[in-house]
C-alpha cells in the first residue's frame, strides 16, 4: 500500500504546480477613429475560468476594464493589487506593465470587458519577460 505513496505525492505536486488556465479573450469590435488618425478602439471580453491568470504583459494602450461577473485581481508594476467585483473598474496606462491579472476565485468563473484605445499598427497585447 505505501509503495505507491511517493508516486501519488509526486502526482499531487505536479498538479499543484501546473500553470493556471489561460483566459479566453473574444474580440467584440475594432473601430478606427476618424477624428484621431492612426488610433483605434478595441473592445474585448475576457473570461477567466476558476483559478485562471494572465501572463505578465502590457498593452501600449489606454486600457479600461469593467467587471461583468465574478471577482478579479488586477495590478500593474509599482502599484497595489486591486480586487474588483462586478460593476467595478480598473485603468491601465500605455506604459504600465500588467503584473497581476487573475480570477480571485478557484471555484467560480469571472468575466470582464476591456476597452483599449491604441495605435492601429500596435498589437493588443505585448508579452513581457519574466519579472
Amino acid at each position: 500500500m505505501f509503495r505507491y505513496l511517493p508516486l501519488a505525492l509526486a502526482a499531487c505536486a505536479t498538479l499543484a504546480h501546473a500553470a493556471p488556465p489561460e483566459p479566453v479573450v473574444t474580440t467584440l469590435m475594432h473601430q478606427a477613429l476618424s477624428d484621431a488618425p492612426g488610433k483605434e478602439v478595441m473592445m474585448l471580453t475576457v473570461d477567466y475560468a476558476p483559478g485562471a491568470a494572465d501572463p505578465v504583459h502590457r498593452h501600449d494602450a489606454h486600457g479600461f476594464v469593467y467587471v461583468l461577473e465574478g471577482t478579479i485581481v488586477m495590478g500593474v508594476e509599482g502599484g497595489k493589487e486591486k480586487t474588483l467585483r462586478a460593476g467595478e473598474t480598473f485603468y491601465e496606462g500605455p506604459r504600465d506593465v500588467h503584473t497581476v491579472g487573475r480570477n480571485a476565485s478557484r471555484t467560480k468563473p469571472a468575466r470582464f470587458v476591456v476597452f483599449l484605445l491604441k495605435d492601429k499598427d500596435k498589437p493588443a497585447l505585448i508579452p513581457v519577460g519574466s519579472h
